[in-house]
């Protein structure tokens, strides 16, 4: 069996090892879609191939869609050569149960895979000139945003691209902004662009972007006042929340695939380093929460679980997953993880301690101060975290990847909730588990595990400046420790807060200096302050 469109044709073969097949004609699918493109996506990558294509499968399985995506590969160009190209466009759709079971499934829904590379723009433009365009979606990640460094200069790239103007763009929001500007000379037809990245108020960031491109160019020449307005006036910028968590491809998936006779399965590691395959694996829970405004209509996305919404609902939801219900209890298992030997996130929640630390953090810390946004359940969404998604043994999420970039994300993991403590009760003392979630991020950052084995860091932007300042601190030396900490705690651009001035500064170094005394230290720590807490606090285990 493979997995083309040829391929495809072997039915009772793919039947018999347990795989369904798409039942549209995938061939007229794309057909269809290449005269009335409807929805551009750009970032290829597998969250967007098994979560947002799957979303397209199911409208088109029940007749409410016609049309599939067209992806656009924005980073990483072998993503393309290598992954869609060779399978006709296709995915293997992998949904990894926590009982055990698998759901195996090939998506046909992908129609054409385009480079953002000067010689696709002629297709680019095609398609941004189409009437029927309704929808461009993005998954690029928070970086792909970025238009400057920390000192606020553009980066090199985006001065070029700011520089040569529309008709030479190579950076994913100057393609964005040229293609736009396209469209407002054919026929300026509105547009929504949806920014489906795993960040805070993700549509604002785009729309930013976007716009900063426009108004330098405007300064240039390039553009006209009226494509700014254009850009106001009839293109949207949706918030969206979505949560799937997606791991890199499994090698027990590809072994279990290779068993079943599916040809060609093997994942590869591109020239940039992405870890990728003709397979995705990922957990069944998925959300994705959307501001409704699509200026020239939408594909009927409510009917495929998508929740359609305002954009007030959709900053409540994405706050109550980053802020309590998720995000914080996955950075408390990865730094702790790190420390403690583990190598899977499933694993770490058959640790009694680690348990109740990310149920009291979610369950008894965050709730009192949750922003509940009506449509989900604050309470139900971290129990099906705690119950169902992190103990999947089946899912091989690690710690490790979890760890990546920490530094930009405990001021809105873990600051939101040590703010609305210090506006409710003038200070955030009364916590633990969460000061004890930083405490650990610092011990992590002295890359050695509670057994005293040294280990290697997961990147991160801040990396060398925090690793520089606790460089003298040394496991089993508590005596070298002597207020090393007391920057970062304070500093507000990390957490959002000076630690000290809410409560826990002055907790968290303690802690941290508990945990720096010897090999065990850090086992000891979270048990002797979990225990502490009072009993109707902790987790029922």
């Amino acid at each position: 069996m493979k997995l083309t469109a040829e391929g495809l044709k072997e039915k009772e073969s793919w039947k018999k090892a347990g795989i369904a097949l798409p039942d549209y004609d995938i061939s007229k699918v794309h057909d269809y879609t290449n005269q009335n493109p409807r929805w551009v996506h750009f970032g290829a990558g597998n969250i967007f191939r098994i979560f947002i294509g799957s979303i397209a499968d199911a409208l088109l399985a029940n007749g409410d869609m016609q049309e599939g995506i067209i992806c656009v590969e924005t980073f990483d160009f072998d993503v393309v050569d290598k992954i869609y190209a060779p399978y006709d466009n296709l995915v293997l759709a992998v949904t990894l149960d926590s009982d055990g079971t698998t759901e195996k499934r090939v998506l046909g829904s992908l129609t054409e895979a385009l480079k953002s590379i000067s010689t696709s723009m002629p297709r680019l433009k095609e398609i941004f000139a189409a009437q029927s365009l309704q929808m461009a979606s993005f998954t690029i990640t928070e970086k792909g945003y970025a238009l400057t460094d920390s000192s606020g200069k553009f980066f090199p790239f985006v001065q070029r691209d700011i520089e040569d103007g529309p008709g030479k763009a190579s950076s994913a929001m100057a393609v964005l902004c040229a293609l736009l500007y396209h469209r407002y000379q054919k026929n300026a037809q509105p547009l929504a662009v949806v920014s489906m990245d795993n960040c805070s108020h993700n549509g604002e960031k785009l729309q930013a972007s976007v716009r900063t491109i426009a108004t330098e160019w405007q300064k240039k020449g390039f553009v006209d006042a009226a494509f700014i307005s254009y850009l106001t006036d009839k293109i949207s910028f949706p918030w969206s929340m979505i949560d799937k968590i997606t791991p890199r491809p499994a090698d027990c998936v590809y072994k279990s695939l290779k068993n079943a006779g599916v040809e060609d399965m093997e994942p590869i590691i591109t020239s940039k380093n992405t870890y990728i395959a003709p397979f995705v694996n990922a957990e069944r829970p998925q959300y994705l929460v959307i501001e409704d405004d699509f200026p020239n209509g939408r594909p009927p996305l409510e009917k495929a679980g998508v929740y359609m919404t305002s954009r007030h609902i959709v900053n409540d939801v994405e706050r109550m997953k980053v802020t309590t219900c998720l995000n914080p209890l996955h950075t408390a298992l990865a730094v702790y993880g790190c420390l403690l030997g583990y190598t899977r996130i499933s694993a770490e929640m058959k640790d009694a301690e680690l348990f109740d630390l990310v149920h009291t953090i979610g369950l008894v810390e965050g709730m009192p101060v949750v922003v509940d946004p009506v449509i989900l359940s604050p309470k139900d969404f971290v129990k099906e975290v705690l119950d169902v998604r992190f103990p999947n043994p089946f899912m091989p999420d690690t710690p490790q990847r979890i760890a990546t970039d920490t530094s930009q994300k405990v001021g809105i993991r873990f600051g939101e909730t040590m703010k609305a403590y210090a506006a409710k009760d003038g200070d955030a003392s009364a916590l633990t588990a969460i000061p004890l979630a930083i405490a650990g991020w610092c011990r992590y950052l002295l890359a050695v595990d509670d057994a005293g084995a040294a280990f290697e860091l997961s990147p991160d932007p801040m990396l060398d400046e925090l690793t520089q300042q606790l460089k003298d601190i040394k496991v089993g030396e508590p005596e070298t420790y002597h207020g090393q900490l007391k920057p970062i705690l304070a500093n507000t651009n990390i957490f959002g807060n000076d630690l000290y001035h809410i409560g826990v500064g002055d907790k968290i170094e303690k802690m941290f200096i508990e945990q720096i005394t010897g090999k065990g230290a850090v086992r000891e720590t979270l048990y002797k302050y979990l225990k502490s807490l009072p009993q109707q606090n902790k987790a029922a285990r």
